[in-house]
């Protein structure tokens, strides 16, 4: 009787069409549920210090002295900086991240974990030996690697799949009590029924955004994913090392020509990034950001020998397609595609996360319906 009733309703047998049996319904629910209670709390965690590195720029701009100056164009100072870190015994200079983008302050990356932000006239700010000492150094590391290296950076990745698994499944799940969805930021109570309402409902408003996060990071964490969703735009075009042998800096340098060579090369582009020669990279690399990129290091290079002597640049704006759609994937991740709603877009997304992620658990394993003998 159940059945001819179910055939003979059309509502039901499209519903079914749709959806499929009960029976798959409630199968991609208990997958959800369990799923979101055993990685809910590492999906909460990359949620919750996203949003953090998204505003790191304001956190050090409100806690350190020099980091809301207004950044200046001084050449003959920023070359005198790198001249003297060259000269210090005490550190190892690997990098150093220019002042730009919102941030007074320059830091340098030393060999092994230390750094170091100096202010705009060459004076320490502040400094470190270990990123434990620094928020901002050892979240990203948190963000990225799960404090693993290779193999977290790879679990965060596989996390992203996961995610992007919630999002479609969930949307499923949604649509059947889509009926009774309300616009609210937090759960009307701490019941269990409450926050399983709340959770739906949250779960579609960030969903786009979810997805693009997602996604990006995916991209960015494995390279598997990142062939796959990138074959369309041409054919994997893999970095080949150098044919030089690794330069030596061989001072003294005049980093001051260095610069004023790569802003003659580049007359628009603001430089953003120099970085000396190490295991993967065989020469000088001077980053530049021209007008319209969107990753804030710019993706405009420029190679110098051991000798400060240009040697190779490339421009940004006549790579292949695929290489483009690529440098694309850090920006969109951060919201810098979009400036200015781009940032806060993604802080939605982070801040859903990291309440989907946390309340899920908290639910799944805390606020189980009580039974009544």
């Amino acid at each position: 009787m159940n059945r001819a009733k179910t055939a003979s309703n059309p509502k039901i047998t499209a519903k079914a069409k749709v959806f499929g049996t009960g029976k798959a319904m409630r199968s991609i629910e208990t997958l959800h549920r369990w799923t979101g209670g055993i990685l809910g709390v590492l999906l909460a965690v990359l949620g919750a210090t996203g949003v953090f590195l998204l505003h790191q720029t304001l956190f050090l701009r409100w806690t350190m002295a020099h980091a809301a100056d207004p950044v200046t164009r001084d050449d003959a100072r920023l070359a005198a900086l790198v001249t003297h870190m060259l000269g210090d015994p005490a550190h190892k200079l690997r990098s150093l991240r220019v002042a730009g983008d919102g941030l007074g302050v320059h830091r340098a990356y030393y060999t092994g974990e230390g750094g170091a932000y100096f202010d705009q006239s060459g004076q320490i700010v502040t400094q470190w030996s270990s990123e434990w000492q620094r928020p901002e150094v050892w979240i990203i590391d948190l963000h990225r690697r799960l404090f693993s290296g290779d193999t977290g950076e790879a679990i965060v990745g596989i996390a992203g799949l996961i995610g992007l698994g919630f999002v479609i499944t969930g949307v499923l799940l949604w649509w059947r009590t889509r009926s009774t969805f309300e616009f609210r930021l937090t759960p009307k109570r701490l019941s269990r029924p409450a926050i399983l309402r709340h959770h739906r409902d949250l779960g579609v408003m960030v969903a786009p955004f979810l997805v693009l996060s997602f996604v990006s990071g995916a991209m960015m964490a494995l390279p598997v994913v990142e062939d796959v969703l990138l074959a369309p735009f041409g054919a994997a075009q893999r970095a080949k090392a150098p044919k030089a042998p690794t330069a030596q800096v061989q001072p003294p340098i005049d980093w001051q020509a260095v610069i004023a060579t790569a802003r003659a090369q580049v007359p628009d582009g603001e430089l953003r990034y120099i970085a000396l020669p190490n295991a993967r990279e065989a020469r000088i690399l001077i980053r530049m950001r021209r007008p319209g990129e969107w990753t804030p290091n710019g993706r405009t290079m420029l190679w110098f020998d051991g000798k400060g002597q240009l040697a190779q640049w490339r421009d940004s704006r006549t790579l292949p397609i695929r290489a483009r759609v690529k440098n694309a994937e850090y920006p969109l991740h951060t919201g810098d595609a979009l400036p200015g709603a781009g940032r806060w877009i993604m802080t939605i997304s982070g801040l859903g996360l990291a309440m989907l992620g946390s309340l899920a658990v908290w639910s799944f394993w805390f606020r189980r319906p009580s039974r009544r003998g």
